[in-house]
C-alpha cells in the first residue's frame, strides 16, 4: 500500500525500503506483522504492524461471530491510542511507536525494531533468570500505572474479560462456576488498589536480550485497566505446566511482590494492603482465565489439575461468603 509506504519514508527520514520478511500473521488473519528494511536511515529498519480486516475471518476456535469481529476491531483502536498516548520507562521497555495510522478500514503502527534495539531474542522455555527478567518487567509496569485511569484503553483490560466474552460463557458445562463468573468478575473489578495491566502478558509477548536478563514486551491490543494479578497468572500459565505452577508459583509470586514494592516504594501507597490484596486476587484471576478456557476450548492443555485446585478454593471461599 502506497500510503503506508509513504508514511514510513516520512517519519524515518530513509531514502527507500523494502520488506524484508513477513514476522507473523495476525490472530484470524487479520493482517500482518512486517519487518522493513531502509535505506540511508539511522534506523536499519522498522517493524510494521497491518492492520487489514479480513472478508471473512478463520478464527482457530471457530467462534466466527459479529462480536468476535467487533471485539478484534476495538482492540486494534486500543493498541493504536497506547502507542500514540502513553509512555513507559526502562524499566519496563516497550518499542517505541514511530506512526499509528488508519487508511480507512487499514491501520498501520510503525515500530522500533527491538531486534536493532537488542531484545533480539524469543523463548518457548525459560529459566529462573527470564522468567524473574519478564516478572520485574510486569511489577515495573504494574507500578508505573498504579492508580492511573485507562483512558482510551479498555476499561477493563484482558482479552478474556468476562463482559467481552458472554459467547464462551454460556457454552461453559461448569454450571457451579458458570453461575458464580459475576461475581468473581465483580470481586476482581472493586478492587481497592488497580493499575493498567498489559492484557496478554503470556510469553511469546516478550523478547530478550541476549543474556535473558533483559526483557521488552510488545502487543498491547487488551491493555486496560484491573489487578496486577492477572497478569501474573496469565504469565505464568503461559511458561509453566501445572507441576512447576505448583511448585514454583509461590516462590514466583514473593519475587513479583519484591520487585513491585521496590519499584513503588516512592509512591503514596499502603504497600502492606496492596499486597494482601492482590495476593488474595491471585486464586480469582487465575480462576477467572479458568473460566474463560472452558468456554472457548474445553480440551485446552492449561485446564489442568492446579487451575481445578485453585478454582475449587475460591469457589469454596465464595460459598463460605454466603454462609455467614
Amino acid at each position: 500500500m502506497q500510503s503506508y509506504q509513504d508514511l514510513i519514508l516520512q517519519v524515518t527520514g530513509a531514502k527507500a525500503l523494502r520488506t524484508s520478511a513477513k514476522i507473523q500473521t495476525l490472530w484470524s488473519g487479520y493482517g500482518e506483522i512486517v519487518r522493513i528494511n531502509l535505506e540511508n536511515c539511522v534506523r536499519p529498519s522498522v517493524v510494521v504492524k497491518h492492520v487489514k480486516f479480513p472478508q471473512e475471518s478463520a478464527h482457530p476456535g471457530g467462534w466466527n461471530t459479529d462480536r468476535s469481529h467487533q471485539r478484534k476491531v476495538r482492540s486494534y483502536q486500543v493498541e493504536t491510542h497506547w502507542y500514540q498516548n502513553y509512555s513507559t520507562n526502562d524499566r519496563c521497555r516497550v518499542p517505541v511507536c514511530l506512526a499509528a495510522r488508519s487508511f480507512g478500514d487499514e491501520q498501520v503502527i510503525v515500530l522500533e525494531d527491538l531486534d536493532v534495539a537488542g531484545f533480539h531474542q524469543r523463548r518457548t522455555n525459560v529459566n529462573a533468570d527470564e522468567i524473574n527478567a519478564c516478572l520485574s518487567w510486569l511489577a515495573n509496569f504494574h507500578a508505573l500505572f498504579l492508580g492511573v485511569e485507562p483512558r482510551g484503553l479498555w476499561p477493563i483490560g484482558t482479552y478474556w474479560h468476562l463482559e467481552t466474552r458472554p459467547d464462551e460463557l454460556e457454552a461453559m458445562s461448569d454450571q457451579q462456576l458458570k453461575n458464580a463468573a459475576g461475581e468473581i468478575d465483580k470481586i476482581l473489578n472493586s478492587c481497592r488498589f488497580k493499575t493498567i495491566v498489559h492484557g496478554d502478558a503470556k510469553l511469546a509477548n516478550f523478547c530478550f536480550s541476549g543474556t535473558g536478563n533483559g526483557v521488552a514486551a510488545v502487543d498491547f491490543q487488551y491493555v486496560g485497566g484491573g489487578c496486577g494479578m492477572k497478569d501474573v497468572i496469565y504469565f505464568f500459565g503461559s511458561c509453566m505446566n501445572e507441576k512447576q505452577c505448583e511448585k514454583r508459583a509461590p516462590d514466583l509470586l514473593d519475587y513479583y511482590f519484591s520487585e513491585l514494592r521496590a519499584a513503588v516504594e516512592e509512591e503514596q501507597v499502603n504497600f502492606k494492603d496492596l499486597e494482601t490484596e492482590w495476593r488474595e486476587m491471585f486464586a480469582f484471576a487465575w480462576t477467572d482465565f479458568h473460566r474463560f478456557l472452558l468456554g472457548w476450548m474445553p480440551e485446552h492443555q492449561k485446564i489442568n489439575r492446579y487451575s481445578r485446585k485453585l478454582t475449587q478454593d475460591v469457589l469454596s471461599k465464595l460459598k463460605q461468603k454466603h454462609l455467614k
